[in-house]
């Protein structure tokens, strides 16, 4: 009897030696699960429009930021088509004396390829993801950052170049500013485009409500431009320093980082 009741004693030491591991591994198990749904939910949520113009209007300044350096430095913008419409009639008048036509037309060209390809990444994986946004934010930036990277290598060209070093960012970046218009539309904020301003002007003087104290439309409307000539200055001031354009391009990289920092804490959608 002794031999049985040690024997079982044995046993019960070490089933008590065991459950705690085998418990603390599940529960590491359970806990590590909770996590990745939660972030699978955090993710997959639909962004609240609430307050998302802020975000597009913070984006005036990147806009502002790029076109003012890239029209004094490349001579094109990078944003605002409009400009860019216009250098592309001039120039075809004198196509052999001048080059800026060329540089209007690779601009135009990629801010339409990448309006097509954004619109539709956001309509084939559902327009409000977080995700999805986050994700088109990051190609903006990345793009971006590629193209400073090839100017800061590069160096400073001339308005009158056209070589690679000019075109090859020029595009780059007129691509990613196109994704800033699209969003836009996919949170229904259809006159804070971030490119332009002609109708944002418009809108704003013929509104019967100019002088409301409560006019949530025509705060946006005012804000728009005095953000975009927020950045305009500073791109003004990057173009004549030293660091030039690439100053401006960096600084446009923190800024569009920012933005997708919002777009990874901002609210969800309710159920």
């Amino acid at each position: 009897m002794s031999a049985v009741r040690a024997q079982i004693g044995a046993t019960t030491e070490a089933s008590g030696e065991e459950t705690p591991l085998l418990g603390l591994r599940t529960s590491k198990s359970a806990d590590g699960s909770r996590t990745w749904n939660r972030l699978r939910k955090h993710m997959t949520a639909n962004i609240s429009k609430k307050w998302a113009d802020l975000v597009l209007l913070f984006c005036y300044i990147i806009t502002g930021l790029l076109d003012s350096s890239a029209v004094f430095i490349w001579g094109s913008f990078v944003s605002m088509q409009t400009g860019n419409t216009v250098y592309l009639g001039l120039g075809l008048i004198e196509v052999t004396a001048r080059t800026r036509w060329i540089k209007a037309l690779v601009s135009i060209s990629f801010f339409c390829l990448g309006s097509f390809f954004f619109a539709r990444f956001h309509r084939y994986l559902s327009p409000r993801r977080r995700w999805v946004l986050v994700t088109t934010y990051t190609i903006q930036l990345l793009l971006i950052v590629f193209a400073a990277l090839l100017v800061t290598w590069t160096g400073k060209a001339s308005p009158d170049e056209i070589h690679w070093q000019v075109l090859v960012p020029l595009a780059a970046v007129a691509f990613q500013s196109s994704g800033q218009a699209v969003t836009s539309r996919v949170l229904q904020y259809g006159g804070l485009t971030s490119v332009v301003l002609t109708s944002n002007y418009c809108d704003l003087f013929s509104d019967a409500r100019l002088i409301a104290l409560e006019n949530v439309e025509r705060n946006r409307r005012m804000a728009a431009p005095l953000l975009l000539l927020l950045g305009a200055v500073l791109g003004g001031l990057w173009a004549h320093s030293e660091v030039g354009l690439a100053g401006a391009l960096w600084t446009a990289v923190v800024l569009k980082g920012v933005a997708v920092v919002a777009w990874l804490i901002w609210e969800a959608e309710d159920d």
